[in-house]
């Protein structure tokens, strides 16, 4: 499974990588029909102090699952973005299994 991480208008540390690195693994181990993610991070124009923006696509057989969250922080972003995605696949992995 590969994992893409874009930065839009700025370079990203490699501490905030391996970061989102962690919780995409983290959230993905469970599920063997992904077969990506994408990443997008992106600061917001607004005066907001809230204006760090974490998108996340997950490709997977059959189904797409797409989350955004707009934080102060991207750590805080990514969890909550993280945090969603986890319960749409566990919904989708609920509903494959009724079947």
């Amino acid at each position: 499974m590969d994992i893409n991480i874009n930065a839009l208008h700025f370079d990203t540390d490699k501490k905030l990588e391996d970061f989102i690195t962690k919780k995409i693994n983290k959230l993905t181990e469970k599920h063997d029909y992904i077969t990506g993610v994408n990443v997008t991070l992106k600061v917001d124009n607004s005066q907001d102090r809230e204006n760090k923006v974490t998108e996340v696509k997950i490709l997977a057989k059959g189904n797409d699952f797409f989350s955004k969250k707009q934080t102060a922080s991207f750590e805080e972003s990514t969890d909550e973005v993280t945090e969603a995605l986890r319960r749409q696949l566990n919904k989708f992995k609920e509903k494959k299994i009724g079947r």
